[in-house]
């Protein structure tokens, strides 16, 4: 465990923190609602791209310099701020005092446009930007330049075994109270699907029955050639039994961020997302009997059903692809940008 102090006066800016994964949905803009903290309690995680300000537009930067970068597809603009910004549930945070002059947001609370908002209460340097505007996932990013990590005394924080996957509350619902596709899934399914039409190589691919086929039969149909399939995708991962395949839907763990391995081309999936699809029972139940009384019948709620069709997440997918290097291949880049130039007009988004 750790926690993080203020780089210049040493002071503690955070309670003990230990690290996760970075969740796909760390960035997505979603609705126009507020929504839930990115992380859990007592956790942080690593942005491993740049991240702030400035943000020179593509035409400004080149494509070589891009690609230096880590970006090999065009893109708005890039961040030329620091790599290893420090995200942290808002909870977690201490000895903290508001920038007020950086308080700007679109809506209902902070974006972060004007860099870090918060300052360390004790010398008064700019440490941290919070994050709680409409469509924003609730996070506090300390800036890696500001702030430096100190191991204190905790209780020992082992990695938990892939087995524990399959508990239920390990499992992402895919669906929220009223119907709508969760947002975890949609950022997780962009996520998954630059990586799966990365692993294809424009070949058509057979996606197996079930959610995987809710979440990515479609979108992979329509995106790659038409014709008979010549690879197969299968879902595979700890409790689950072999199956043979070309490429394979895996988890990625949620707190180290390892791949399982497969022996196959791997598409790694937010373990959440990937154990609601690979351990969910959505058999449809009925009356036992049919002198079931009526009252009964009526005290258990029919199950929850979605209020239309699954779409991934269009701008998390975006931003994946271009980060891969697969997407220089010609056939790839004609993908991104189709996607990127039509992107809401398309009906699998």
């Amino acid at each position: 465990m750790v926690v993080f102090v203020c780089a210049g006066c040493g002071v503690p800016l955070t309670a003990r923190v230990t690290r996760v994964a970075l969740p796909d949905h760390a960035h997505q803009s979603h609705g126009h609602d507020l929504l839930p903290v990115l992380l859990e309690p007592g956790t942080y995680a690593v942005n491993p791209e740049p991240s702030g300000p400035p943000w020179p537009r593509w035409d400004e930067v080149g494509a070589e310099e891009a690609e230096a970068r880590g970006v090999y597809a065009p893109v708005y603009s890039l961040s030329y701020g620091p790599t290893g910004q420090i995200a942290l549930a808002p909870g977690d945070v201490r000895g903290t005092v508001v920038i007020r002059d950086r308080c700007d947001g679109y809506c209902c609370g902070l974006d972060g446009r004007d860099g870090p908002n918060l300052a360390c209460a004790e010398c008064r340097s700019p440490v941290a930007t919070r994050v709680d505007d409409c469509s924003l996932w609730g996070v506090v990013w300390l800036d890696p330049r500001a702030v430096r990590p100190v191991a204190v005394e905790g209780p020992a924080c082992r990695a938990d075994e892939w087995d524990g996957l399959r508990e239920e509350h390990r499992r992402t619902p895919p669906l929220e109270p009223l119907g709508w596709w969760s947002p975890q899934w949609t950022a997780a399914v962009g996520v998954a699907l630059a990586h799966l039409l990365a692993a294809s190589g424009g070949r058509r691919v057979a996606v197996p029955d079930g959610p995987v086929a809710e979440a990515f039969r479609g979108v992979v149909d329509a995106l790659l050639p038409p014709g008979p399939p010549e690879l197969r995708l299968v879902l595979a991962g700890p409790g689950l039994p072999a199956v043979a395949g070309d490429i394979a839907l895996v988890p990625r763990h949620p707190q180290t961020g390892e791949v399982w391995p497969s022996g196959m081309a791997a598409v790694p999936l937010a373990a959440g997302v990937w154990a609601s699809m690979a351990f969910t029972d959505d058999r449809r139940l009925v009356p036992a009997a049919a002198g079931m009384p009526e009252e009964v019948r009526r005290d258990d709620p029919p199950p929850l059903l979605p209020t239309g069709p699954f779409r991934p997440d269009v701008d998390v997918f975006l931003h994946m692809l271009a980060r891969l290097p697969e997407v220089r291949e010609p056939w790839l880049r004609a993908i991104h940008d189709l996607v990127r130039e039509r992107r809401y007009g398309l009906p699998y988004f």
